[in-house]
């Protein structure tokens, strides 16, 4: 006699992006061990891909990792989370007004969202007469990363990946129309200044973030601490 199938609960989210409605269910457990083994190996890429397999089976193939913005992921993994192991989250954090004395916290995930400043904007004007356009990170972005290079080439890397256009007066260039070399080459090229222009668009992206306000027990002030990315709300 054949073992009587589980009928697994299904939930609804809204998707930061573009606020579609989509269903989605827990861990099995199965999966969840595949997870634990891929956060065990201290590996990013393949916790990136443990993770990207998941979240494509808990939304029954609704979303696509590799093709969805990162913050879009990140979110539907922490609510695929919380439905499966519990929205309560108990972790260490490092009070900033000394830099070094830690507290503990607990943290309820179902606070947790995705937020973005209202000046956000994908065009980013080089100068008065070169702007760009920006996509957001994919998850396949940081799986092609190299964990061990220095961290400035990491970010060199995702911010060219993520250049879409190049309009310069009246001539607009696509990425397909050159090499990857010639990004990089212009993005090394540009002054600090303009460079800061760049790190605004990723500064300012939606992502998940939550504040919370710590004591610190020894100076007794109180500290505002910004939590910001999905590793944040699971180490």
């Amino acid at each position: 006699m054949a073992l009587p199938r589980v009928n697994n609960p299904t939930f609804e989210l809204e998707l930061p992006s573009t606020g579609e409605k989509i269903k989605y269910r827990p861990f099995l457990v199965k999966e969840q061990k595949i997870l634990l083994i891929a956060q065990e190996s201290k590996d990013d890429g393949q916790i990136a891909n443990t993770i990207s397999e998941l979240v494509t089976a808990c939304t029954f193939g609704k979303v696509d990792p590799k093709t969805a913005p990162m913050f879009d992921v990140e979110y539907i993994f922490l609510k695929v989370r919380t439905q499966s192991v519990g929205s309560k989250v108990e972790m260490v954090v490092t009070c900033p007004d000394d830099g070094k004395t830690t507290v503990p916290v607990k943290i309820d995930l179902d606070d947790i969202n995705v937020t973005m400043t209202d000046d956000h904007t994908n065009e980013v004007m080089i100068t008065d007469t070169i702007k760009l356009t920006f996509r957001y990170p994919i998850l396949e972005d940081m799986m092609d990363i190299d964990a061990n290079s220095p961290e400035i080439e990491r970010v060199l890397q995702i911010m060219s990946k993520c250049i879409q256009t190049f309009e310069y007066g009246d001539d607009v260039y696509q990425r397909g129309d050159v090499s990857q070399k010639e990004i990089d080459d212009f993005v090394g090229e540009l002054t600090t200044s303009q460079f800061e222009k760049l790190v605004e668009f990723f500064n300012t992206m939606p992502k998940l973030r939550h504040v919370i306000t710590v004591t610190n027990p020894k100076t007794k002030k109180k500290n505002e601490v910004v939590l910001e990315g999905l590793q944040s709300f699971l180490e």
